[in-house]
């Protein structure tokens, strides 16, 4: 599994500000819709539902936001990043800038878990954070988190 064959170029965006997780959620459904043509509302009652258990803020600045989804047929992502960092009630209480969104089938077991394996692995990498956080460009965003995995693979 590669991170190109989760997220594609559509799926990133940059965000100057966001003020809160749910509207954090609502701009993941809404890019989730325009990108994989999912049901909005489905997407952002599913984040928040994974999130009601538990915090998917995982530390470094990085969130993981996570859901199973009826009708998808495959794991899929979603990139943010925000100018200004979010309270995120992360595991090391420091505000996220980084979020990585998977959204999977809900039969995906082992699919879900190594997709959200590969991206826990790559942004724990603090020079492709520092590259992120350098950047604005979707285009530009997409190109770093794709050449960082064929870099590790290689």
């Amino acid at each position: 599994m590669q991170l190109s064959e989760i997220l594609k170029p559509g799926g990133v965006r940059s965000l100057g500000q966001v003020t809160s997780k749910k509207r954090l959620f609502q701009e993941l459904a809404d890019l989730a819709h325009a990108e994989y043509r999912l049901n909005a509302s489905e997407v952002l009652d599913a984040l928040q539902a994974r999130e009601s258990l538990g915090p998917t803020g995982v530390g470094q600045g990085v969130a993981l936001p996570h859901a199973r989804l009826h009708g998808l047929d495959k794991v899929v992502g979603l990139f943010l990043r925000i100018e200004k960092p979010l309270d995120f009630d992360a595991v090391d209480r420091q505000p996220v800038d980084l979020v990585f969104a998977l959204l999977a089938p809900e039969t995906s077991g082992v699919d879900h878990l190594k997709a959200l394996a590969l991206v826990s692995r790559t942004l724990r990498d603090a020079d492709l954070r520092a590259k992120l956080r350098a950047n604005d460009n979707p285009a530009t965003l997409h190109a770093v988190l794709s050449a960082a995995q064929r870099i590790k693979a290689a």
